[in-house]
């Protein structure tokens, strides 16, 4: 598919495309060219089917809020920023029901996201029919578009079961209006993701990631829906597929990182420096959501929107290009500032921005100067008494002090939270996008990545931890796939450990015109004044782990605040949070924790919004009302009652 993407809107009543041309008089016109849905039965017309469920699929999940609001908000790792539009997803309050009131125009809806899934599946479907009916012999057809058929509608049930659980399992085209469905069991939907997956597997080749749908991929997600389908959430009926599920994962995986190399450094992924740019290609992506700069052609990203706090309101700085514009929804929970080895693992300090350079001089300041640092320390430091800091700190490198500074952790403090007070905190840089054609413009040209080996190794560590707990296998056997993500992590010899990079260091590709003067984003990042360490270019200690009995600080901790006393507990209560230090904000935790049946503990202990209000029934969404009010049984709307058996309990 590679970047030029064109959108091609298919239409469950045919579309058409018609031109006109003159016979004999102006009035007596004459169709020449019609094409319906006989069309998509043709080469063409299959390939040009596949292109668009490409753009359904992967593209337009991150024009908007649904997304986040799904699989990060309500999580350990993220919670409600300065704006509270979808602050429903993460409190889990009385109005997260079938039906969401909104707050504001930006307030998503119950069923965004079951919607656009379901389309996602009637795309799939369709391709699959014509591709398994076509009469051609080309590869292109037999193989390629139909391995992407059954790839696009087992990646779409997944995101379903795992998020609603029993579903409707619609798996031929719709060539007319159907009203009557019921929910397929776990069990059903699960076996089917899985068959599918096989498929796309046995069809596909291995060339043209990340752009295109490989073996590759198709083995990454099959494992990833043979661990769902192993997860305590299926624990009630997966007894049978458990132990063939766990032991097909680690080889499926092992030949996926074999063709995906990790990328040197873990700054490496966020190096973005304009579209096509080479942190987009590294060895380690799987797969992505595919961006260009031709923004008419590839659709809007606008994630780089939510995850960034606010800076354009405080002294001495003004919003630019490089930082973006800082809707402010997601911000970081104090877990992320407690789980990372801060001195010695790298990825806190490549993944999170906490310096701005001041871009609004005056009096002493001029542009450039330090404008804004978080100080992400640890409770016992005790050089700073207070939250926010004016006047106090003085940054070396210019002998002035900065003009606003915030501290994780003030004198005396050894509970989470004082950031929280006045809704600051630093931003994700995984998404920030200073390639944008103008200030306000809120359509992103960076690629997303949906899948990297870094996550295909923690995928394997799972699955040996868990079939170390059904007695086939030690937990150790989990080390060697988490010590090679956390390897990565360190520091090298050599490294400047204040070094920082996201995508707001791609203005010089940005066609805005904005003045290079006027310009927050800073390479630097506040590792020194944070750890509050010598300036060191030597390697820092090796963050392998060798002893499952003493695990890391950050690891000890959770475990302890969350009760965890076995062996099983704590090597899974690890894995999910080398995925927080690995895959922070990647559109995966909520998933990840409600399938573990952890979302519920780790919420109350770490989100403070959600903790009073978050329940067992959580772990699955509310069946939109939507759905429920649009069918029937025999012929009939259902009765409130047959609507209430349809919904998953609590709702």
């Amino acid at each position: 598919m590679k970047k030029n993407i064109f959108f091609i809107k298919l239409l469950v009543l045919a579309g058409m495309l018609t031109t006109l041309s003159c016979k004999k008089t102006f009035l007596d016109e004459n169709l020449t060219t019609q094409r319906g849905m006989d069309y998509y039965k043709s080469d063409e017309g299959i390939q040009s089917l596949s292109v668009g469920t490409y753009y359904h699929v992967f593209n337009t999940p991150f024009n908007g809020e649904w997304y986040f609001c799904n699989t990060n908000y309500g999580t350990d790792e993220y919670r409600v920023g300065g704006d509270a539009s979808n602050g429903v997803f993460n409190a889990y309050d009385a109005g997260f029901r079938s039906i969401i009131t909104p707050v504001n125009s930006n307030t998503q809806t119950a069923n965004a996201q079951w919607d656009n899934l379901y389309v996602g599946i009637g795309y799939a479907n369709l391709l699959i029919e014509n591709a398994k009916a076509s009469t051609t012999t080309a590869d292109a057809i037999k193989k390629i578009a139909l391995g992407e058929g059954y790839f696009f509608r087992a990646y779409n049930y997944l995101r379903l079961v795992n998020q609603f659980g029993a579903v409707p399992l619609k798996l031929t085209p719709s060539t007319g209006v159907e009203l009557e469905f019921t929910r397929a069991a776990p069990k059903d939907v699960c076996a089917q993701i899985i068959a599918d997956f096989q498929q796309a597997y046995n069809l596909l080749p291995n060339t043209g990631f990340p752009a295109k749908i490989t073996k590759d991929a198709a083995a990454h997600y099959l494992a990833k829906a043979y661990l769902f389908r192993a997860s305590e959430i299926n624990d009630s009926w997966n007894g049978s597929t458990k132990t063939a599920d766990l032991q097909a994962i680690a080889p499926l995986c092992d030949a996926v990182i074999a063709n995906h190399p990790l990328a040197p450094d873990f700054g490496d992924l966020w190096k973005y420096t304009g579209p096509d740019a080479a942190n987009e290609k590294l060895s380690e992506i799987i797969l992505s959501a595919q961006f260009t700069a031709d923004v008419s052609a590839s659709g809007t990203n606008t994630q780089h929107l939510y995850y960034g706090g606010r800076y354009d309101d405080l002294p001495y700085m003004q919003r630019d290009i490089s930082g973006d514009r800082p809707f402010s929804r997601l911000a970081t929970t104090y877990y992320m500032y407690r789980i990372y080895d801060q001195v010695n693992d790298s990825r806190f300090w490549k993944s999170f921005r906490t310096k701005y350079r001041l871009n609004k001089g005056s009096g002493i300041y001029a542009n450039g100067d330090l404008g804004i640092m978080y100080v992400i320390n640890q409770p016992g430091d005790n050089r700073f008494a207070k939250v926010k800091l004016n006047d106090v700190v003085v940054y070396n490198k210019t002998g002035k002090t900065i003009p606003n500074v915030y501290v994780a952790f003030p004198a005396g403090t050894t509970t989470d939270g004082a950031l929280f007070a006045d809704v600051r905190f630093p931003s994700l840089g995984k998404f920030l996008d200073g390639s944008r054609i103008a200030l306000n413009e809120v359509r992103g040209l960076r690629d997303i990545t949906l899948a990297r080996s870094a996550e295909t190794y923690l995928i394997a560590a799972e699955a040996k931890i868990r079939l170390a707990a059904a007695g086939a296998g030690a937990y150790a056997d989990a080390l060697p796939y988490i010590n090679a993500v956390r390897a990565r992590g360190q520091y090298r010899a050599g490294e400047d450990r204040s070094a920082y990079y996201d995508g707001g260091g791609a203005f010089a590709a940005s066609t805005s015109g904005q003045s290079p003067t006027i310009n927050s984003f800073m390479a630097e990042n506040s590792y020194y004044e944070s750890n509050n360490i010598p300036v060191t270019t030597a390697a820092s200690s090796p963050l392998a782990i060798t002893n499952i009995a003493t695990l890391p600080a950050g690891d000890e901790y959770v475990i302890s605040r969350l009760g965890y006393t076995s062996a099983y507990d704590r090597m899974l209560c690890l894995v999910l949070n080398e995925r927080s230090r690995e895959l922070s904000g990647e559109f995966k935790r909520w998933e990840d924790i409600a399938r573990t049946k952890t979302l519920v503990a780790r919420a109350k202990a770490f989100n403070p919004d959600a903790a009073a209000n978050i329940k067992d029934f959580h772990l699955l969404r509310p069946i939109p009302q939507t759905y429920l009010d649009g069918i029937q049984a025999s012929g009939i709307a259902l009765t409130p009652d047959q609507k209430q058996a349809q919904q998953n309990p609590g709702y």
